[in-house]
Formats: C-alpha cells, sequence, structure tokens
C-alpha cells in the first residue's frame, strides 16, 4: 500500500498526487487530506482510474482509501 500525507495542501495537490501514484502502478493508496475539495477531486480520479474508493473520517482530517479492480 501507498501512503500520501496531503494534509494542509490544497486542491488540486491531492489529487495530483493520486493520479501520479495510481500511474506508476499502485493498486492500493491511502490518502490522508484535510482540504474539503479533497473528496470530490480524489472520487474523480479513482473513477477515471476505475478505481473504487472509500472515506475514513476523523477529527482533524479524512483517510481516503482507493482500490484499483
Amino acid at each position: 500500500m501507498v501512503r500520501i500525507d496531503a494534509r494542509g495542501m490544497r486542491c488540486p495537490w491531492p489529487a495530483v498526487r493520486l493520479a501520479r501514484v495510481l500511474r506508476d502502478g499502485a493498486r492500493m493508496v491511502e490518502v490522508h487530506a484535510d482540504d474539503p475539495q479533497a473528496s470530490a477531486e480524489l472520487a474523480a480520479v479513482a473513477k477515471a482510474n476505475d478505481a473504487t474508493i472509500e472515506i475514513i473520517l476523523d477529527e482533524t482530517y479524512r483517510t481516503y482509501v482507493v482500490t484499483c479492480r
């Protein structure tokens, strides 16, 4: 599993980093992000890569688990 710490980054940077690791062949990625726009942007990247996305809510940030099919 690849982990991306995108806390403190504003969109589109979390999505750009996710797209990069998926393009490099990662099959499962965990993204930590706190930008409110990250949910929509990461979901769009997952959909474009035929992957599923699970959102785990925390008190301070969200964790997104993206899994390629």
